[in-house]
């Protein structure tokens, strides 16, 4: 039995959602292909729940703030992780209702399809018993947790992201390997709840952030809280009832470990060997980032499934590209936005337009502020972290920027945009700043950049001159 449909959207994440949404001003003759669970990733098993797992354990972690502003009784709090946990998933639940109720329930059988798909042409997909013939096909099948094979043995005391949120506690000792946004932010939480964490990671840097500078003050103010055992490989193997995770010369019996090594796409069922093209080391399809093209096939991909930024509002723009030149018959290449990544842990930390190591040390300015004497910060006690900002040494224009500091989701939204309008950090400075805010730490590191840029306004900066 074959149907005949104008666009295929395979997978029903925050990709495929968006390229439906997009799809049917054009058309009613589509189908959504999704196998496993309706629900984005971000409402099930990411950014919304771990949200709500780090506002719980920031709340109870002010606890040691309160002596300090002369509020007694803090000894006598108690975290009720089951309760916790409980409030998690309800507003998981939430989130997943509203993301199916605004765009999965009011799909009928012929517009929705709960199955997998596997290619046997380029515009020929086998679901079940069921071929479908499409014009166009967007490929959204979004990506899944790594638990390396050697673990398989001990997976129960494994956790993943999967698997997280479904805890209803904590054990005394967990390890968190990788500190990339997830594990970072969860394996704070974690310790905040009153969990023995250790944190490991291959890499001398964490939270996703290049910048030597801002690596090394990131890793000693993290470090403060639980230990980190940073640029060694790790192993695991299974002791007794326990896990010992081992780096260097570092060794730790825990009872669980969360696995947060990365995500692997879900290409694995598709059937791409049967489109002849090219595919990268990860078997990702090669494709045009600015159209969402698979080679001059008739077929688009969007979303995590491309590992290019594995992030919501990537995967949402990704989407709008392909769903736009799959009901269009020229393909258009889009401009991408400004890279913006925010890993929401205490302080936050957040990368910002180009990496410092791609920067032409030579051409780029860097312009620092410390959050030590900042006075805002100061107040609310949270007056740790750096702000580096880069900028073009010659006339000044904004780069980049590494961040780690209280508000620095916030921040790093005003140097995106920023960079999307290429503003110079003259033009920054021209803005206002009130006081006192946490911009004002923001503001003095673009004076600090200021005064590296070779061709300066030869009136005050902050004054902006009527024509």
């Amino acid at each position: 039995m074959e149907k005949k449909v104008d666009v295929a959207i395979i997978g029903a994440g925050t990709a495929g959602l968006t390229a439906m949404g997009y799809v049917r001003r054009y058309t009613d003759n589509f189908v959504l292909i999704n196998g496993g669970e309706l629900g984005t990733t971000c409402a099930r098993v990411g950014c919304m729940p771990s949200k709500a797992v780090i506002q719980i354990s920031e709340h109870f972690h002010l606890r040691h703030l309160f002596d300090r502003h002369a509020i007694n009784g803090s000894e006598k709090l108690h975290l009720d992780q089951v309760e916790g946990m409980e409030h998690v998933r309800d507003m998981r639940d939430t989130f997943v209702d509203r993301v199916v109720g605004n765009s999965t329930d009011n799909l009928d059988d012929e517009h929705l399809i709960e199955a997998y798909a596997q290619f046997l042409e380029p515009t020929l997909l086998a679901v079940g018993d069921l071929r479908i013939r499409a014009d166009k096909v967007i490929i959204a099948t979004g990506s899944r947790p790594i638990v390396p094979e050697a673990w398989q043995d001990f997976r129960e005391q494994v956790l993943t992201t999967d698997e997280f949120f479904e805890q209803t506690d904590f054990p005394d000792k967990m390890a968190v390997l990788g500190l990339g946004v997830i594990g970072l932010e969860i394996g704070q939480s974690l310790h905040r709840m009153g969990v023995n964490v250790v944190g490991v990671d291959l890499a001398e840097s964490i939270g996703g952030v290049n910048d030597p500078v801002a690596s090394k003050v990131i890793a000693e103010v993290i470090g403060k809280e639980f230990p980190l055992w940073l640029g060694q490989a790790a192993s695991v193997t299974q002791e007794g009832e326990q896990l010992r995770v081992t780096a260097g010369e570092n060794s730790m019996l825990v009872d669980k470990v969360l696995a947060s090594l990365g995500r692997v796409p879900n290409i694995d069922t598709l059937g791409l060997e049967n489109l002849n093209i090219q595919r990268n080391v990860q078997g990702i399809p090669d494709y045009n980032l600015h159209t969402g093209q698979i080679a001059d096939l008739p077929i688009f991909i969007a979303g995590d499934v491309t590992g290019h930024r594995p992030i919501l509002h990537e995967a949402g723009h990704e989407a709008r590209i392909a769903a736009y030149n799959a009901m269009h018959e020229n393909v258009t290449a889009f401009r991408r936005k400004t890279p913006l990544s925010i890993t929401f842990c205490d302080p936050n930390i957040a990368s910002v337009g180009t990496p410092l190591a791609e920067l032409d040390e030579e051409r780029v300015a860097i312009g620092e502020m410390r959050m030590g004497p900042v006075g805002r910060a100061l107040i609310m006690g949270k007056n740790k972290g750096i702000i580096r900002v880069y900028g073009n040494q010659v006339n000044g224009k904004i780069l980049g920027a590494s961040l780690c500091c209280v508000h620095g989701e916030n921040l790093a939204h005003l140097l995106a945009w920023a960079i999307e309008q290429e503003l110079t950090v003259f033009d920054l400075l021209a803005m206002p700043f009130y006081h006192p805010v946490i911009e004002e730490a923001l503001q003095a590191a673009l004076y600090d950049l200021m005064s590296k840029v070779e061709h300066k306004p030869d009136y005050p900066v902050e004054l902006t001159p009527v024509v």
